[in-house]
């Protein structure tokens, strides 16, 4: 097992800025919004917040919350014209994105598609961005299309088919984790920061088998795991052993870890073979 590693990628959408005002400042204005609006003779409506947005498809699946995340084309360009950034198929996790993206994102379902407008105090404000590839002032518009509303739910429906297939007898916790104890164990039951020994075998739901330990196992703390096992391990006694569904946001997240993939749910055989400490 690998130890949960949170990765920052560093994507046009990340709130983080860096740098001081300087010539490539742009002083976008509201005015010039209203002339983009008119000149393209785009039908747009204006949020509370001073996002601009139109809708061209609402899409008709499920629409994400402000911590999903989704799958989705973009086309980011200034006002005028000037693209910046372009990208399909992209997984964003809107906790982490530029304010106007995750409000904008929001107004839509699955499927749907349209156009945002960003005024520079939703997006980049004052600096702009840490890579400079966007100025400070600058208003962002962006072509979007999404794919997919929410992994999460995905991750889910996905979790109870496989349960359901496999004929499972399993428990959710309130983090989302399913487990399923085939003995319990008669031993000491683990702390979260326990160091413990464990044998393992990690397959996708397809059953691919990405990692397996010894049949003794392999020795870790609980607080340098994924939160899944952190939480799924306590579960058990030593000598204990049994079945934990990890959905992604308590594993590799959005970003996958070397052979797995973004937003991956992931199964494991574990048996506790010791706790250490």
């Amino acid at each position: 097992m690998k130890p949960y590693l949170f990765l920052f990628l560093s994507i046009i959408f990340l709130t983080s800025c860096v740098g001081d005002n300087d010539s490539s400042y742009r002083n976008d204005t509201e005015q010039d919004i209203i002339q983009y609006i008119t000149d393209n003779n785009l039908n747009a409506t204006k949020t509370d917040s001073g996002l601009y947005y139109v809708i061209n498809n609402e899409g008709t699946g499920d629409n994400p919350t402000e911590s999903s995340a989704v799958n989705i084309n973009y086309k980011g360009y200034f006002l005028d014209g000037n693209v910046f950034d372009e990208n399909d198929g992209i997984i964003l996790d809107l906790s982490g994105v530029i304010e106007g993206f995750k409000e904008g994102l929001q107004l839509f379902n699955e499927g749907g598609d349209g156009i945002l407008i960003i005024p520079s105090e939703l997006a980049y404000g004052d600096y702009g961005n840490s890579s400079g590839t966007i100025p400070g002032g600058s208003a962002l518009i962006f072509e979007i299309t999404l794919n997919v509303a929410d992994y999460a739910a995905e991750n889910e429906a996905a979790i109870l088919q496989y349960i359901d297939d496999n004929d499972l007898d399993a428990t959710r916790t309130d983090s989302g984790l399913y487990y399923v104890i085939n003995n319990e164990g008669t031993g000491t039951k683990p702390t979260s920061t326990s160091l413990v020994t464990v044998a393992y075998k990690g397959t996708f739901l397809d059953g691919s088998v990405f990692d397996e330990s010894t049949v003794s196992g392999t020795s870790f703390y609980l607080n340098q795991v994924i939160e899944g096992w952190t939480e799924g391990m306590q579960l058990f006694k030593e000598g204990g052993d049994g079945i934990l569904l990890i959905p992604y946001h308590l594993a590799y997240g959005t970003y996958g870890y070397g052979s797995i993939p973004s937003v991956s749910v992931l199964v494991f055989d574990v048996t506790l073979v010791s706790v250490n400490d």
